[in-house]
């Protein structure tokens, strides 16, 4: 069996599936009995890695479950981690983006100087859908004078049109699902 067999076998049977969460009509991918497996958490962890080796300076995590994996990424790529924070949440001044959820609106931000300018940034979230937190992040790289070099999560719920903010960046996924 090749990695990404093993990869998706493992995501499939660590994230459960959450009916009516946070509203009716979502499924929400409750991902914590994954980050409680220590070998599936390390062998997802590599494989969101590996593609980005070399090629990174910062990792910038999404919150909140991207926020949580992307340190163990900076850790894996020996870069630092720069969070990506619900508004009002960082203490220092801030750049912010707005963007549209399938569920609602929220904000973005993340502290003015947490890039050098330039830097290859790598940004993490867990789940893609809509794209809607992706493309933020992304303008948010931007605004902050960095370069959104990669993407990588673990699923993306395939019938959304997440795909589609992510061209021109090199966006590693590891597994799509047929079914949202």
């Amino acid at each position: 069996m090749d990695q990404a067999a093993v990869d998706a076998a493992i995501l499939l049977h660590t994230i459960i599936d959450v009916p009516g969460y946070p509203r009716p009509g979502i499924v929400f991918k409750d991902i914590t009995p994954l980050l409680a497996d220590p070998i599936a958490l390390a062998k997802v962890v590599q494989a969101m890695a590996d593609p980005f080796k070399g090629r990174i300076d910062k990792v910038a995590g999404i919150e909140a479950r991207g926020f949580i994996l992307a340190p163990l990424l900076a850790a894996r790529l020996g870069t630092g981690f720069v969070p990506l924070r619900k508004a009002g949440k960082l203490p220092r001044a801030t750049w912010s983006e707005n963007y549209e959820l399938e569920y609602g609106q929220a904000t973005l931000e993340v502290h003015r100087d947490a890039f050098a300018p330039e830097e290859n940034v790598l940004i993490v979230d867990d789940v893609l859908a809509t794209g809607g937190t992706a493309a933020a992040a992304l303008r948010l790289v931007e605004r902050a004078g960095a370069v959104p070099s990669g993407f990588t999560a673990l699923l993306d719920l395939g019938l959304l049109p997440g795909r589609g903010v992510l061209t021109g960046i090199h966006a590693h996924i590891l597994h799509t699902l047929a079914v949202a």
